[in-house]
């Protein structure tokens, strides 16, 4: 059987825009290599690698490293971000413990790579509630915040109930047995008390960073997806 070339959805970013990623993970070998070497250079537009895991990045040769900025924690690769946008379109990324770092990471680097100025606060878990009150005022010059947190996930619910800015919740894989890999995190952020809290799939900072960039894009005044799909 013939192996199909990956095609890529170059039309995303009028219909909705927010560019096509590529996720790395379980891709073949040969398929990344062949990938990242098409859009290491300045005639391709750049294009996010998510889920690029350190070994697959160490077997690239020298030149093709250098093509790229490359972050291990994230797993995240570009070789150059998307235009600047106004920095007052900035998006807060609030973390329970540094276990949540990667997937804190991937949607701050998704972020960057969109052109958004993240502003990240890490190790805001309400075990110290004081981390967290310390830092709201800071945390609310982001006009969307992304909350990332593992275990019982409680710190979803907390900012829900401190912040009136959108609210895009995370829940993490991190904790022992009956977390369950990420699902009774899951659960507490889908049962939050407070009001308007989204949330997106177990670990998956990508689609946080994604959804707050979607807010971003109107609060800047750019056209619906309906009104992009009609434009000539």
């Amino acid at each position: 059987m013939e192996k199909r070339s990956v095609l890529f959805d170059h039309d995303r970013p009028r219909r909705i825009g927010l560019p096509e990623a590529v996720f790395s993970e379980r891709k073949p070998l040969s398929t990344l290599v062949s990938l990242l070497e098409r859009f290491s250079g300045a005639e391709e537009r750049p294009v996010l690698f998510t889920r690029l895991d350190p070994s697959v990045f160490s077997a690239l040769s020298s030149s093709l490293k250098e093509s790229y900025d490359y972050d291990p924690l994230s797993r995240t690769a570009f070789s150059r971000p998307l235009p600047r946008r106004d920095p007052k379109l900035a998006c807060s990324i609030v973390s329970a413990g540094s276990a949540d770092s990667p997937v804190t990471w991937e949607a701050a680097r998704t972020l960057e790579y969109l052109g958004f100025a993240p502003r990240v606060f890490e190790d805001s878990g309400v075990a110290a509630l004081w981390r967290l009150s310390d830092a709201l005022a800071e945390i609310n010059r982001g006009l969307v915040v992304i909350v990332v947190a593992g275990l019982d996930a409680a710190l979803a619910s907390v900012l829900g109930g401190l912040t009136p800015r959108p609210i895009i919740a995370v829940p993490t894989s991190v904790g022992y047995g009956l977390a369950r890999g990420g699902e009774s995190a899951l659960a507490s952020m889908l049962l939050s008390c407070s009001p308007g809290v989204t949330v997106v799939n177990i670990d998956n900072g990508y689609g946080a960073a994604c959804a707050a960039a979607r807010l971003l894009n109107l609060i800047d005044g750019l056209p619906s997806p309906g009104d992009a799909a009609g434009a000539p």
